[in-house]
């Protein structure tokens, strides 16, 4: 079976490295792989998600400035919809990779694209490094830094199990085994044209 994720853990967890040299959400972004190409989506994907995490953070400040928090809202909105249209340009990628696969007269679909899938191995990748950073506190109780070594552990165990899982889908896609199916994004409220609230706004 090919491995076709241990380039990209190590990818995401660079990028969560790379992040954190500066821990700021307002950092621009340096990708080093060059455009249209796998790794490039791969970074632009996490450099998306550890943001995002980081302004989920911070918007969940009691006392925050509600004018602040409505921006920090508007920008994890906007940060969703970039992460989805990478996702599908992810997608794309592999449609373009098994398009002249022969499909089998008995193919099964996957319940998600390949590249969901490695939309979550890239918030494993997060959740890894801030629970091993809680994991190192030494401001916190006993039990809880215990708590978080078992989470961590079990982390470790899921990012491994889903590598596998990922791999051997698309290593069924690339022998026929699964259907490379995908649907669009349909998602209504930010189109002003579906979103009952913007477009009773234009008339």
């Amino acid at each position: 079976m090919q491995d076709y994720t241990l380039e990209a853990n190590q990818l995401f967890d660079n990028v969560v490295v790379e992040y954190h040299k500066t821990d700021n959400v307002d950092t621009p972004i340096n990708n080093p792989y060059e455009k249209e190409t796998f790794n490039h989506l791969l970074y632009q994907k996490c450099w998306i998600d550890t943001v995002q995490w980081h302004l989920e953070d911070i918007i969940r400040d009691p006392s925050i400035n509600p004018t602040e928090a409505l921006k920090i809202k508007r920008r994890i909105d906007k940060s969703n919809q970039d992460r989805t249209d990478i996702v599908e340009q992810i997608d794309d990628y592999f449609i373009e990779k098994f398009k002249n696969v022969t499909i089998a007269p008995n193919a099964t679909l996957n319940t998600e694209t390949p590249a969901w899938a490695f939309d979550r191995l890239s918030i494993l990748a997060l959740k890894l490094y801030h629970m091993k950073e809680q994991m190192q506190r030494t401001d916190a109780p006993e039990q809880q830094i215990i708590k978080c070594t078992q989470k961590y552990n079990t982390l470790k165990e899921q990012r491994i199990d889903l590598s596998t899982s990922i791999n051997q889908l698309l290593d069924d896609m690339q022998n026929g085994k699964k259907q490379m199916k995908v649907y669009r994004q349909m998602k209504m409220y930010n189109d002003p044209d579906l979103n009952p609230v913007l477009y009773a706004k234009k008339q």
